[in-house]
């Protein structure tokens, strides 16, 4: 079921994803501390844009984090200024290559038919 390194490790937490495009369905999977959210979509096929590579250069992998959001780490004013750019940004908004697992999470991925690949 997991597909890389992240299943050695203590795979002591959950993402629900939620997504924005209705025609796919909800998913919760298994997750290791400290593992990123765009890390856990990839490993469990969910497709998640990253056009700069996962190095908080775009903001592709924006998500929005329905729970949890107080176990993240806080936003750094670089990953603030790439929300800002990222299709209809809200309070809730973070980039998933950013956001490294602590705790469970419910996280809605905006639909990516409006990305162009990665």
């Amino acid at each position: 079921m997991f597909k890389n390194s992240s299943f050695a490790r203590f795979m002591g937490h959950k993402i629900r994803f939620l997504f924005e495009d209705k025609t796919l369905q909800d998913q919760e999977v298994e997750c290791a501390s400290g593992d990123t959210i765009l890390d856990v979509a990839h490993d469990n096929d969910i497709e998640l844009q990253h056009n700069c590579g996962a190095v908080c250069a775009c903001s592709t992998c924006h998500v929005y984090v329905e729970e949890g959001m107080d176990n993240l780490p806080e936003i750094s004013d670089k990953e603030e200024d790439f929300i800002d750019r990222a299709v209809n940004p809200s309070i809730n908004s973070r980039l998933a290559c950013q956001c490294k697992i602590s705790s469970d999470l419910v996280v809605k991925i905006p639909d990516q038919t409006q990305f162009n690949g990665h």
